[in-house]
């Protein structure tokens, strides 16, 4: 249990109670390798992103009022408080014996996960401080609240291990990368529907193959996704509230983030074999399950999808995991022909993703109601 009142981060109802919280934790326990791990810039690895919040803050909902005041009552009707934290259905886990490969794929996976779920609870937390416009102050509250309760759950489960993420020295030291509203609109929509469309994948999975859940984590991803997908609900509306963050010149931009996100996730998958064979999950049926779901729920608002059926799409996803993995072996090597071997990796890496981005895209007509409920 967190120690702040006798409360959890599970229970906060603010942002700011849930942060307190786990700031009160980290006085207690933390641990250097999973803060520097957590600090790491690549471009596989969680950023934190900072915005123009004067431009978020002009966003005028009224176009969408009808579905945002229902996204928004759903919100603050709370549904998951109380959830996330551990309870009778908390399975022990002996870390100790854990097969080696897998505990350290499953650690990087936990810190990864923590990280990227705490990188929302800043960004969201930041436009709500700054913001003076009470749609968007409050959207971005009770996105902030949600992102807080999803990392402080994963460093309880890290704390199992030994380990446990510095959040608030994160937010102090971690590089911020900036980008303009409409690209947050795009990256951070795709990040909570992929979000979604991975746990629930992974769910489904390990509830009709109980065998392979390692650990008990796994049980609560459904509520999780499913915060994940408000999250991205929510982000649908904002871009529909302008019409031209969807068309023109910005279908290129949708494009990219679309493909960069899926290709980020399939490099990123294949770095995990151990864990993923312990999931008993195939990584390239698990990318082709995720991408199918992710494109089909961000036809309620990207005017575009990705031919992930294409005979290209596959083989240049695995020249890109290729290329990475000899990148990695290049720079481990070091020295001239490791230099040499780096750059004909990132020149290899680089020309699969353009090809990736070359691949024409599958036009739609866009829904008049944007608004989804999860069904899968």
């Amino acid at each position: 249990m967190n120690a702040h009142s006798g409360k959890h981060t599970a229970d906060a109802t603010t942002v700011e109670e849930g942060l307190a919280i786990a700031e009160a934790q980290d006085a207690q326990f933390t641990n250097e390798m999973a803060t520097e791990t957590a600090m790491q810039n690549t471009l596989l690895t969680p950023r934190f992103y900072t915005t123009d919040f004067d431009e978020l803050d002009a966003i005028d909902v009224s176009g969408v009022r009808e579905d945002w005041d229902k996204l928004i009552d759903q919100m603050e009707a709370d549904p998951n408080r109380g959830h996330f934290k551990k309870n009778e259905d908390w399975d022990h886990v002996d870390w100790d014996n854990m097969e080696p490969q897998l505990k350290k794929e499953f650690i990087d996976f936990l810190i990864s996960s923590c990280t990227a779920e705490f990188s929302g609870c800043v960004l969201y937390k930041e436009m709500k401080r700054r913001g003076n416009n009470k749609d968007i102050t409050q959207l971005f509250q009770l996105m902030a609240r949600d992102e807080a309760r999803h990392a402080g759950f994963i460093n309880d489960a890290l704390r199992e291990a030994g380990l446990r993420v510095n959040l608030g020295f994160l937010t102090q030291k971690k590089k911020y990368t900036y980008f303009r509203p409409k690209f947050i609109y795009y990256a951070t929509y795709l990040s909570e529907k992929i979000g979604y469309a991975r746990y629930i994948t992974i769910f489904r999975h390990l509830e009709a193959n109980p065998e392979h859940r390692f650990h008990p984590i796994f049980k609560w991803f459904r509520e999780w996704c499913n915060d994940e997908f408000s999250h991205g609900e929510a982000f649908a509306l904002l871009m529909k509230t302008d019409p031209k963050l969807t068309s023109g010149v910005n279908v290129y931009w949708i494009k990219f983030f679309l493909t960069a996100v899926y290709a980020t996730m399939y490099v990123r998958d294949h770095q995990r074999p151990a864990f993923h064979k312990a999931l008993g999950v195939d990584p390239d049926w698990y990318a082709h399950e995720v991408f199918t779901k992710t494109s089909e729920l961000s036809k309620q608002i990207f005017p575009i999808t990705l031919d992930i059926d294409s005979p290209k799409w596959q083989p240049l996803l695995e020249r890109l995991q290729k290329a990475n993995v000899d990148l990695d072996v290049a720079k481990k090597q070091g020295g001239p022909i490791g230099f040499v071997k780096r750059m004909s990796a990132s020149a290899r890496a680089a020309t699969a993703f353009v090809q990736l981005l070359l691949i024409p895209s599958k036009g739609h007509q866009v829904p008049a109601n944007v608004r989804l409920e999860p069904v899968y």
